[in-house]
């Protein structure tokens, strides 16, 4: 049921912000990658269906990343974090960063579920390393799109706000995201852990 009402919110904010976003192009390159994840969830629901907590946590970047889809990341009404922090640029993809991390909680559910991994160490490295990965890979895409794309899109999708080290801090905000959920995959799921690595079958909520 979880799943099927975030799909449906999902779609609402899709149609929604959809509509007359600041830039049409920024827009286009940044809901490509959420559709296809969302594509790809739903595609594979009835095969690998993950916990209510995995989803509702992927959906975080989902949501968020639709948002500063239509706004471009920079201009998201995020004034009021910034005004009490204290800070000089927006930080709103800071944060969209931060929840790339949390696909590593549904990753580790993935290993665990097919029997990918017989060891803690590697169940606890192995998502973390994947989000780092998935991270760089998407800051090249950024680059790359950047470079070759209208010079207006292209600025507002790599997003820099004028920080020379935006990319590096991009990765460190989805690895810190990575360790926060594996840490919180194994606070909760620790006696699954420890029953489905001595070959007894893990189940999901």
């Amino acid at each position: 049921m979880i799943p099927k009402i975030l799909l449906g919110l999902y779609l609402l904010l899709f149609v929604a912000l959809g509509i007359a976003p600041y830039d049409r192009a920024v827009w286009v390159a940044e809901n490509v990658p959420i559709v296809a994840i969302v594509a790809l969830l739903v595609i594979i629901y009835r095969k690998q269906r993950f916990s209510d907590l995995a989803y509702v946590l992927m959906a975080c970047l989902i949501f968020l990343h639709t948002i500063g889809g239509h706004f471009t990341f920079e201009r998201v009404p995020f004034d009021f974090v910034s005004d009490l922090f204290g800070f000089e640029r927006n930080h709103y993809d800071r944060i969209a960063h931060f929840t790339v991390g949390f696909y590593a909680f549904p990753c580790a559910e993935l290993l665990l579920r097919r029997r990918l991994v017989n060891s803690k160490v590697i169940l606890a490295l192995f998502p973390i390393f994947f989000i780092f990965t998935v991270a760089a890979g998407y800051e090249l895409l950024e680059w790359w799109y950047a470079v070759n794309a209208d010079p207006a899109a292209g600025h507002a999708v790599l997003g820099s706000q004028g920080d020379i080290w935006d990319a590096q801090k991009d990765m460190l905000a989805d690895g810190l995201g990575a360790l926060t959920a594996t840490g919180l995959f194994f606070c909760l799921r620790w006696r699954r852990i420890s029953a489905a690595l001595c070959n007894s079958v893990y189940t999901v909520d």
